[in-house]
């Protein structure tokens, strides 16, 4: 009788342990939600572009998918996009890991992974629509070279870039500049500085329709003195959310599409398609 009582009391004490190992995993989750949602509702809620960088600290899991057409009229598929998970531990910081895309060449050229990447962003000053309607923030990112057969780089990569918008009611323009900068050899490799500017605009509750110039200068490498801009229109949608009627959910899904299209003499691809989804958590 004794040994069955211990072996109740053990029990008893085993199901407390584990009832508050998952309620402190489900209040670590809800401090994590309530902290994200605090440090997002200082910012504007505009929609992140398709293609160009943005000021937002967003927490979502992203894929992208691209079809560029080549100068030899190929076509090479994009699975991933180098895009991944953004985390908002707040801090007005965002964390975000890229995993290696899957390239597919549709030629010669082997198929393989690209390069995994890292980013840091830090929003130095932002207003929401009711409090100015503005951001400005700067972010770093980075890439190991871990791509096979040539499709990614050989020497991992720094890019610092500065990031700013303003809104004008429904209206508003996103603009980032920012470079590469190679830690290998640069005159092999070569450098980019990147300008990109986007204007979106809210129609009705979950449409953004936009326009987005896409430049990059080259220096150094083998399109040395050389640039190319595309110009994307796209459309991206709101978050649809998995439980509307709950005001402190944030989970639900945004999905859009672009097309680049080249518009400079010089361009490595064109008609560059972009499906892109996220997961908004």
């Amino acid at each position: 009788m004794l040994g069955q009582l211990m072996k109740k009391i053990l029990f008893s004490f085993c199901l407390m342990a584990l009832a508050g190992q998952l309620c402190a995993q489900e209040n670590f989750y809800e401090r994590w939600e309530a902290r994200t949602s605090r440090t997002q509702s200082r910012q504007p809620s505009w929609s992140v572009p398709v293609v160009a960088p943005y000021p937002m600290l967003i927490q979502v899991f992203r894929a992208d998918f691209t079809r560029q057409v080549t100068p030899t009229h190929t076509e090479t598929w994009n699975y991933g996009g180098s895009r991944g998970l953004n985390l908002v531990p707040g801090f007005n910081s965002e964390f975000d890991f890229y995993y290696p895309p899957y390239i597919q060449h549709n030629s010669a050229a082997k198929d393989g992974f690209g390069d995994v990447g890292f980013l840091y962003k830090y929003r130095f000053f932002s207003g929401n629509e009711q409090h100015g309607n503005y951001m400005l923030s700067a972010q770093v990112s980075a890439t190991i070279p871990t791509g096979s057969y040539s499709n990614g780089s050989p020497d991992a990569s720094v890019s610092p870039a500065l990031l700013a918008g303003k809104g004008f009611g429904r209206f508003d323009v996103i603009s980032t500049l920012g470079g590469s900068l190679p830690t290998g050899d640069t005159a092999k490799i070569g450098r980019t500085v990147a300008w990109n500017t986007v204007a979106q605009y809210h129609l009705g509750k979950y449409l953004w329709p936009e326009v987005e110039s896409n430049a990059t200068w080259f220096y150094q490498g083998k399109n040395d003195g050389k640039m190319q801009n595309f110009l994307t229109p796209g459309l991206m949608t709101s978050r649809f959310k998995f439980f509307p009627n709950d005001k402190k959910s944030r989970t639900g899904i945004a999905v859009g599409a672009g097309m680049q299209i080249a518009t400079s003499h010089f361009h490595a691809y064109n008609h560059n398609l972009v499906f892109t989804g996220r997961f908004i958590f």
